[in-house]
């Protein structure tokens, strides 16, 4: 009987000949999810379509294996054509990844790192609106883990040292049989680690880090904005076991103002000015964040809800050069109670201004055209 054919690597992982490595481990990764035998139990087909998935990634990943299977083909390849991942006892050179992305295992001989880092902090640090506009320096309490004084990191009481774990002799695993596969996972008796605290320090309970309250310089840039936060690397929670600490973030809380509201970089502000300041212009003084006035000149028959724009009095640009400004809403305030005298002043102005002929309105202009 003739011998079947064999497929196509590339049609076989559904990728065309230019594909990048990116793009076939993301092609396997979704045919091994389908075909894997643990999925598709005593499924023979599945099974053999496993197989020979595997094949064509095994020989596509591996940039010699390719170029000589891109110009000769499989007669090139023969080597890896009776492919079986159950012949390999340590896969972690081409499956390790996948299949701990899979299903949350270590394909590989490799036992878990019992260094890791530490967590990340948070400092809360609340400012007035104006330390928010021009920067600070200033401190924050953070309470954070540090390696352990007592026992210098090691978990132990002074004098003891950890005993190696007898479950996993040490290596941090242990060995499965699932299927055609040697699953490697982390030993449940020392989570990994490969060795057993038997005499854990009596400050850190074993853990190598305590709590501890410490005091962290603060740099605050001129611009930030209420929730803002501030990244300090490795001022974090110490890793376990000597490992990297986490970072620090600090949190900008800022109060609002009584007479400013910010959008960005701009301020605005609403300011009352009277009936006579209206209608016969006026110059008044706004305030600005700096603590000087700004000088702003009202022009003759301003009408309430006017804004006016002051160049460059703003919040300086986080990061850069230059100033916001600031839009001045006037709002003209009508008086709630009068004297005799200015009651008569003001009927004696309402006579004139009631009496004053209006322009003609553009309706009645037109109307005249059209007769």
């Amino acid at each position: 009987m003739a011998t079947q054919a064999k497929r196509d690597y590339y049609e076989i992982l559904s990728v065309t000949r230019t594909a990048t490595e990116q793009e076939i481990k993301t092609s396997y990764r979704k045919l091994a999810m389908q075909y894997h035998p643990d999925r598709n139990p005593g499924n023979a087909e599945a099974e053999e379509k496993f197989k020979e998935c595997s094949e064509a990634y095994s020989v596509l990943m591996d940039a010699e294996k390719r170029a000589r299977y891109d110009q000769y083909g499989h007669a090139a390849v023969n080597g890896v054509s009776g492919f079986d991942p159950s012949n390999f006892t340590d896969l972690s050179d081409v499956f390790g990844d996948i299949f701990s992305d899979f299903f949350g295992v270590n394909v590989g001989g490799r036992g878990r790192s019992r260094v890791q880092r530490g967590g990340d902090a948070r400092a809360d640090l609340t400012l007035t609106f104006e330390e928010a506009a021009f920067g600070k320096k200033t401190q924050v309490k953070v309470r954070r883990y540090e390696t352990c004084e007592k026992c210098k990191g090691s978990g132990s009481e002074a004098g003891k040292a950890p005993s190696t774990c007898s479950t996993c002799a040490g290596r941090g695993q242990v060995r499965y049989q699932q299927g055609m596969f040697s699953i490697a996972r982390a030993c449940p008796s020392c989570q990994g680690a490969g060795r057993v605290i038997s005499d854990p320090c009596t400050k850190c309970k074993g853990d190598s880090r305590a709590m501890k309250e410490h005091v962290i310089d603060v740099s605050v840039p001129a611009g930030v904005e209420d929730g803002t936060r501030i990244r300090y690397q490795e001022q974090g929670d110490a890793g376990p076991n000597g490992g990297p600490a986490g970072d620090l973030y600090v949190v900008l809380q800022v109060k609002p103002h009584p007479f400013f509201e910010r959008e960005g970089k701009d301020l605005h502000c609403s300011v009352p000015i009277s009936f006579s300041q209206a209608a016969m212009g006026a110059e008044i003084l706004i305030p600005t964040l700096d603590g000087s006035e700004h000088k702003l000149k009202v022009p003759e028959g301003t009408q309430s809800g006017t804004t006016f724009r002051v160049r460059g009095k703003g919040v300086p640009a986080l990061q850069s050069s230059g100033k916001g400004d600031i839009y001045v809403k006037l709002r003209v305030q009508t008086p709630h109670k009068l004297t005799k005298r200015q009651r008569e002043l003001l009927s004696e102005l309402g006579e004139t201004i009631e009496n004053k002929p209006e322009p003609r309105s553009l309706f009645e202009k037109v109307k005249d055209i059209f007769g």
